[in-house]
């Protein structure tokens, strides 16, 4: 796909008018309903994303702190005073301080495998969208400049024929068609296009969730 480089930026907003719609007749309403469905679809899951990404860094990052303050707190009840002098307590301690080094070390562990099987995954799927985003709106740019033109052939159609008229308006349709052909390829494009980025989550999502999933069970049963 032209847009998908496996690099958003760009604020969310209607692309493409629909009071700007209403009057440009050569291009049909059913196509834009369809444009607008697809990239609506598409937002909604960059948004999806984006939120995805942001609570799973906070999980892994809530986990190394609850793990680096269970090792800080065994390790502060070790200089205690107490353990010095009572034998009994400085071996519960001890055992626990151990304990919480083990979870520490099996907690960073399954960070890091969450960092690379779904963080890491999650951020590239992300910056896709900045160059379809910039697609779209050059796809928007392109739609303005058909509508000026197209308006300025019916202004002509709707004037008395006159030779001078008439060479103008050849003239308009001359500079018109390209800009209609060139709307027409990016559109086609992108409705070809948007529909498989959008159905491709599944396949490229459910390896990590996978991953994620066993990252937990291991970290669960290694301490347990």
């Amino acid at each position: 796909m032209s847009w998908i480089h496996f690099k958003i930026g760009q604020p969310k907003k209607q692309i493409v008018p629909k009071t700007m719609l209403s009057d440009l007749l050569s291009i049909p309403q059913q196509v834009e309903r369809d444009f607008e469905r697809e990239y609506g679809k598409l937002q909604q899951l960059e948004d999806q994303i984006k939120k995805l990404h942001k609570d799973m860094k906070k999980s892994t990052e809530a986990d190394v702190a609850m793990s680096k303050s269970a090792v800080k707190i065994s390790s502060d009840l070790l200089t205690n005073p107490l353990c010095d002098q009572d034998q009994k307590f400085m071996e519960s301690v001890t055992a626990l301080d151990t304990a919480m080094r083990r979870m520490d070390a099996f907690n960073q562990e399954k960070v890091n495998q969450i960092q690379k099987t779904t963080i890491e995954p999650l951020k590239k799927f992300s910056n896709v969208f900045p160059s379809l985003n910039m697609a779209v709106k050059r796809r928007e740019q392109t739609l303005q400049d058909y509508k000026r033109l197209q308006s300025k052939v019916e202004k002509y159609e709707e004037k008395e024929k006159s030779g001078h008229v008439v060479v103008k308006l050849h003239q308009a349709k001359e500079e018109l068609r390209p800009v209609r052909e060139d709307f027409e390829a990016k559109n086609k494009q992108l409705l070809e296009e948007m529909p498989k980025f959008y159905n491709s989550r599944i396949d490229y999502f459910q390896p990590s969730f996978e991953a994620l999933i066993r990252a937990q069970k291991w970290a669960f049963f290694s301490v347990v």
